[in-house]
Formats: structure tokens, C-alpha cells, sequence
């Protein structure tokens, strides 16, 4: 089973919420079997909407990325960037 990648793009407006919910957000991933590649850091917008947060999180398959967005933990944690962030988020399998 191929490997995939939970990529999300954030405009935070609140930084104390989505802050909690970054903290909250960490322990269901790990929890879950998700590795952060990149969160935050340095970037370049080549194309479309600025995003000045950007994760990438690798899991060890599309349904294991699924059950972790899914589970009670993570959806908890995002009660906290609702109304903080507009984000954009979207899982992709690798192709190895």
C-alpha cells in the first residue's frame, strides 16, 4: 500500500486558537502514525493564494491519513481553528 502525504495550506487569524489546536492536532497525528515533514518554515508561492502556514505530514498509507482526519482526537483539536484559519487541506498518495 502506497504512502501518503497530508498536505495543508493555513491563513491563521487567531493565533492563540489555532494554536491550541496545533498542540491538540500534534498528539492525534503522532498518534495516529504521522511524521511531520515540513511545518511552517521557509517557503516560495509560485502560484494561487498566499498560504504562510504550510504542513506536510507522511503517513503510512491514504486510509491511515483518513482514519487519523476522522478520528475523535483530531476532529476535537480542529474545533479549535474553526473561525481561526481559513485552511486548505487535501491527502496524496505517493507514487513510489
Amino acid at each position: 500500500m502506497p504512502a501518503a502525504l497530508w498536505i495543508a495550506h493555513s491563513r491563521v487569524s487567531d493565533d492563540a486558537a489555532y494554536g491550541e489546536y496545533a498542540k491538540r492536532a500534534t498528539g492525534a497525528i503522532e498518534a495516529h502514525g504521522g511524521s511531520f515533514i515540513a511545518r511552517g518554515g521557509r517557503y516560495v508561492q509560485l502560484e494561487g493564494q498566499d498560504s504562510p502556514r504550510n504542513v506536510v505530514i507522511r503517513f503510512a498509507s491514504l486510509e491511515a491519513a483518513q482514519a487519523c482526519y476522522d478520528s475523535a482526537e483530531y476532529q476535537e483539536a480542529l474545533s479549535y481553528a474553526k473561525g481561526a484559519a481559513e485552511r486548505d487541506v487535501v491527502i496524496v498518495e505517493i507514487n513510489d
